[in-house]
């Protein structure tokens, strides 16, 4: 398989450097293009374009970090931040718009009521997505 584009949504976790990490070795021979997205989830109360500085500046800390990430496998990556409503649907849209091959997901360990857990995100991608989706979980310690 030979995917072009690849679109990594990130949160700050370490899943997701170890994403970045394993998009970065996918690409290595055919140097296609790395994404990595964060999205900014605004609430309904506020307009879509509101100025969320502290989330911005978060954002920019961990897209930052992606790039350095990258740069060690020697690759380098694009970064954008989204704001949205719905984080789901932002990645989706997104994947359209840049016409993604691949779109590769770092995944944490998480529960709800004492479950483990994939959240909402993670479900409706898997299941909306316009292409292949990997997901890379983290090991829980």
């Amino acid at each position: 398989m030979e995917f072009h584009q690849i679109l990594v949504p990130v949160i700050g976790t370490e899943a997701d450097e170890e994403a970045i990490k394993l998009a970065c070795r996918i690409v290595k021979k055919n140097k296609s293009r790395i994404c990595a997205v964060y999205v900014i989830t605004i609430k309904r109360t506020l307009p879509l374009d509101a100025e969320m500085e502290s989330e911005i500046k978060k954002a920019e800390g961990i897209l930052d970090n992606m790039e350095t990430v990258a740069e060690e496998e020697n690759h380098e990556i694009d970064t954008d931040i989204l704001q949205a409503r719905e984080t789901g649907l932002a990645i989706f849209d997104e994947a359209v718009e840049r016409e993604v091959d691949l779109i590769v997901m770092g995944v944490t360990y998480g529960t709800r009521f004492g479950q483990f857990s994939l959240g909402n995100v993670v479900p409706y991608v898997l299941k909306n997505a316009p292409c292949r989706v990997i997901l890379y979980h983290q090991p829980t310690a």
